[in-house]
């Protein structure tokens, strides 16, 4: 089992940097289950990988 180090969990605000979207729209990703998220706490946080997969799907879909 690997260890995940905080560089691998982004917060929100992180998220909607990269994929230049609002907030409502990172959260409605969630919501719908297109972007995998965790909660530690009351903090939500989307592993990169999960991005990148948003993204690879996205890609796939558009093609």
């Amino acid at each position: 089992m690997t260890t995940a180090t905080t560089d691998e969990l982004l917060t929100v605000p992180e998220v909607m940097a990269r994929l230049k979207l609002g907030r409502s729209t990172v959260y409605d990703l969630i919501r719908s289950r297109r972007l995998t998220s965790i909660t530690v706490g009351r903090a939500r946080r989307i592993p990169v990988d999960a991005v990148r997969d948003f993204i690879s799907y996205e890609i796939g879909e558009a093609a």
